[in-house]
């Protein structure tokens, strides 16, 4: 899902919303996840008066998650949507001031930074915090999306545990990939790699591993032609072998998309140094950018764990963070 994205050519440049309505607020958060909100939590009871814009998914990649049951404090787990609610209603409770709207382009070359929201006003923040996300990269497929949240997944550590002594299918042949399948063989009783190439691209390490996974089968050059199944959720998918043309039906009850994720940092890009695919760089053990005063916590800047707990953890840096910028810059 992108959350926060140019809307025009000129999108992301210094001439952001020069002719547009203005407002000045002191802390503006980008983003309503796991990050965003912690962040309004811990900036709102610091008296910052956080500003927080939802973007175009309230609650973020969360809200398509049926059950998360890794999130500290839910004994008995919690969908998305519901810990979601929970998070804006504690950030609403010390006084966040949660707006619904997508921030299109940014200028922050002066201070205060100037974000343009929905093409159609400016607001004007002394402090902002980048909790945009990132997006999870899927294959296009119409059943793909049919049965998102009904046995298609971009994430195993989220949602692995609930297809224990099943057989699952996971797409892709990086290290992510490879990651994904190993540890869902550990839970699982099958795992079928779908591997486009008739190779893998994971490090050699992740390729032994792999390899050396009784329970794991690759099947190379295949690629997904339909996911299929009916109102209970995924109960197979239809391969094509890219050589020959031939299909194949697995029986699965999971299928896992793991072809990478894209940061939503493009409107960030000309003003906050990112690494090639385009995550926020942040100063080791802060979530402080190159620009003083801008600050990134969560997936938009994390391309590792994508958790999120870690996200929250990460939010609670960018509020403290912007606390003592507060503190140490005498705005």
């Amino acid at each position: 899902m992108e959350l926060f994205k140019p809307m025009n050519a000129n999108a992301g440049k210094g001439t952001a919303g020069a002719d547009k309505p203005t407002e000045r607020v002191r802390v503006l958060i980008l983003g309503s996840g796991p990050a965003g909100y912690t962040a309004a939590i811990y900036a709102a009871r610091a008296n910052l008066s956080p500003v927080l814009y939802e973007g175009i998914q309230p609650g973020g990649q969360l809200t398509t998650t049926t059950e998360i049951e890794n999130f500290p404090g839910y004994p008995q787990g919690i969908t998305g949507n519901a810990m979601m609610a929970d998070l804006k209603q504690q950030a609403q409770r010390f006084g966040t001031d949660v707006r619904f709207g997508i921030a299109t382009a940014t200028d922050l070359s002066v201070q205060p930074y100037r974000v343009t929201i929905d093409d159609e006003k400016v607001v004007e923040a002394d402090a902002l915090i980048i909790a945009t996300g990132a997006t999870a990269k899927y294959l296009g497929l119409e059943s793909e999306e049919r049965f998102k949240g009904q046995g298609v997944s971009a994430c195993a550590t989220c949602d692995g545990f609930f297809y224990r002594g099943k057989d699952v299918a996971v797409v892709g042949g990086g290290d992510t990939a490879a990651e994904e399948a190993t540890y869902l063989a550990g839970l699982c009783n099958k795992v079928y790699l779908i591997v486009r190439k008739p190779f893998l691209r994971a490090s050699k390490a992740m390729q032994e591993r792999v390899m050396s996974t009784p329970n794991l089968e690759v099947l190379f050059e295949h690629v997904t032609k339909e996911i299929v199944g009916d109102s209970m959720g995924v109960n197979g998918v239809i391969l094509t072998n890219a050589r020959t043309g031939e299909e194949v039906r697995k029986d699965i009850t999971g299928f896992f998309v793991a072809i990478g994720h894209q940061p939503n940092s493009d409107i960030f890009k000309p003003w906050i140094d990112t690494d090639e695919v385009g995550y926020i760089k942040t100063v080791p053990g802060t979530s402080k950018t190159n620009v003083a005063g801008v600050f990134a916590c969560g997936d938009v800047q994390d391309p590792h764990y994508r958790q999120a707990i870690t996200a929250a953890g990460s939010g609670c840096m960018a509020a403290i963070d912007t606390e003592r910028y507060f503190l140490e810059s005498k705005h």
